[in-house]
């Protein structure tokens, strides 16, 4: 046996992080044997494009579809983020072609020049969905799903009715809080929605839809009537789950005084929306030699789900939405009108045709060739995409290529079979997640004043982790009390919010149901029953998540 072989067996691993500029030094002083643990492991979007409707249609109040769900990866791993196909919608500003929307002072503004002259793009977004996230606390496998928004360039995210994005353990000042909890029988924890067992390719459906809670305001901020609030479609829970408060928005225009934003926010303005896409963005890698110093390159395993016929459904039945599809009638019903299902309306729905192209992927800046011998995306008929798949001996189907070498100054997908042992990358495996912090909330302010009605009551969650909770009248929830409503105001609301818990069930359709295809269950723990006398009109806001530590 060669020498380089048997140091295969002894193999090295060296932890470094490296910017590109350092990594061909790094390159050249490795051996056969001493594998480097490293980011940039792989880049890219797995996307779709949708068709859109005409302007003058104005199906520019909600957009949704139905996404599959399945563990990519087989193992919790640390120092990892792909994004599954989620939405993208932001303000549609498209009349405005040279004055800026980001204020100076925000991240945008100040970092991102090439996003102007408008920062557009940035100004505000609602981006939520189906994911891994870095920032996870609480790994188990498959992925969660989160709200997502950021409603000030980028300054902040708000993720949940009480975090960020997963960026702190801390929850969110008081005036940064954004989302309402809506929904009286789910859980929205911090670290976002899990689900019940190893779902392979089941389909969550979610929709982000403007609907008028509250009338529009001339005040200081002026603001719109548009809640962009999310439901979603699962075997096991339909319907609303929670909302952007429209005041997220309009608050940017007089926190830095500047009024030319004011009525240019997702409270006013209609919704620009369109396809979709995997982000492939924190991928770890190891990097190892052979004997003749060339280089080759290892990335976790990356697992689709995939039919008979060798494909991986992976997105469905993308709709758009205009007013007539539920705001009208929400509106109407909000006013005194009759009660309105909740069911988004045909005559307001337009399904987008989607079309696709062979994405392109790099590692660490340089271009990966030949992933296009393994699989393609391609559209299954007008409204079904994602990824046809090459049965070849020397590939798995449905595993993404996992080994590269580097050919001149690009990375080729190779098989394992064609990877020297002596590199020391076939057995090597990448270093789990650990379980992280816990997320708390103040014992002061809004989330003591007025405080909750019930509570705390604790959950333990198929992630391993333990949830504590407390029942809250829907307008005294934390978000809310960073705003100097009437009691009038918070009255009416309060009314409406107790006929919508009194009138829309969890287990009827609001979305139409998927064309192909089954939904996935919801880890079933997030599901809670209101107590007795607090049927209606009120909420279960999460107020810690921690690790359960083998509690049961």
């Amino acid at each position: 046996m060669k020498k380089s072989v048997s140091l295969a067996v002894m193999t090295l691993v060296t932890l470094s992080w490296t910017c590109k500029g350092q990594e061909k030094a790094i390159g050249q002083e490795m051996e056969p044997g001493i594998v480097v643990l490293r980011s940039g492991g792989l880049h890219g979007y797995i996307s779709y494009s949708a068709s859109r409707p005409p302007a003058e249609a104005q199906y520019n109040m909600g957009m949704g579809f139905y996404a599959a769900v399945w563990p990519l990866i087989d193992r919790p791993l640390a120092n990892f983020q792909i994004g599954l196909p989620s939405a993208w919608i932001t303000p549609d500003n498209s009349d405005n072609k040279d004055k800026p929307l980001a204020p100076v002072g925000t991240l945008a503004r100040d970092n991102w020049p090439e996003r102007g002259p408008t920062w557009d793009s940035v100004f505000q977004t609602v981006e939520g969905g189906l994911g891994y996230w870095a920032g996870n606390r609480f790994r188990y496998g498959p992925p969660k799903f989160s709200m997502n928004a950021t409603p000030q360039c980028y300054d902040y995210e708000v993720g949940s009715p009480g975090w960020s994005f997963f960026y702190s353990s801390t929850a969110l000042p008081d005036d940064r809080l954004g989302i309402a909890q809506l929904s009286n029988r789910l859980l929205i924890p911090p670290d976002a929605l899990p689900f019940e067992g190893n779902p392979n390719g089941a389909f969550m459906g979610y929709t982000y839809m403007a609907l008028p809670f509250t009338e529009p305001t001339t005040g200081d901020p002026p603001t719109g009537d548009q809640a962009w609030t999310c439901f979603i479609s699962t075997a096991n829970f339909k319907g609303p789950i929670a909302y952007y408060i429209p005041e997220t928005w309009s608050k940017i225009g007089k926190l830095f005084n500047y009024p030319f934003v004011y009525g240019r926010g997702l409270d006013a303005r209609p919704g620009k929306m369109g396809g979709g896409a995997m982000e492939i963005n924190t991928v770890p890698r190891f990097d190892g030699v052979d004997a003749q110093g060339v280089v080759y390159s290892k990335i976790p395993r990356l697992q689709f789900p995939v039919n008979e016929q060798g494909q991986s459904l992976l997105v469905q039945d993308v709709i758009y939405y205009s007013k007539a599809a539920l705001y009208d009638a929400f509106k109407a019903w909000r006013d005194g009108g009759p009660a309105c299902s909740g069911r988004f309306a045909e005559e307001g729905s337009w399904k987008a045709t989607l079309t696709t192209r062979t994405p392109r992927f790099d590692q660490n800046h340089q271009s990966i060739a030949d992933v296009d011998k393994v699989l393609d995306t391609k559209v299954f008929g007008p409204y079904v995409w994602g990824l046809q798949w090459n049965n070849g001996m020397a590939w798995k189907m449905g595993n993404f290529p996992q080994y590269f070498k580097a050919v001149g100054d690009k990375r080729v997908a190779v098989p394992a079979s064609e990877v020297p042992s002596e590199t020391g990358l076939l057995d090597k495996e990448f270093k789990l997640a650990d379980r992280g912090q816990s997320y708390t909330s103040p014992s002061s302010g809004a989330w003591t004043n007025p405080g909750p009605a019930k509570g705390p009551i604790t959950v333990i969650l198929g992630d391993g982790s333990l949830v504590t909770y407390s029942w809250y009248r829907f307008v005294d929830q934390p978000s809310f009390q960073q705003y100097n409503w009437s009691e009038e105001k918070k009255a009416k609301l309060q009314a409406f919010v107790e006929k919508i818990h009194a009138n829309w069930a969890v287990d009827r359709d609001y979305m139409s149901p998927p064309s192909r295809g089954t939904l996935v269950k919801l880890d079933p723990n997030l599901l809670v029953a209101p107590p007795k006398g607090l049927e209606v009109g009120y909420v279960p806001i999460v107020t810690r998540q921690e690790d359960a530590g083998g509690k049961s």
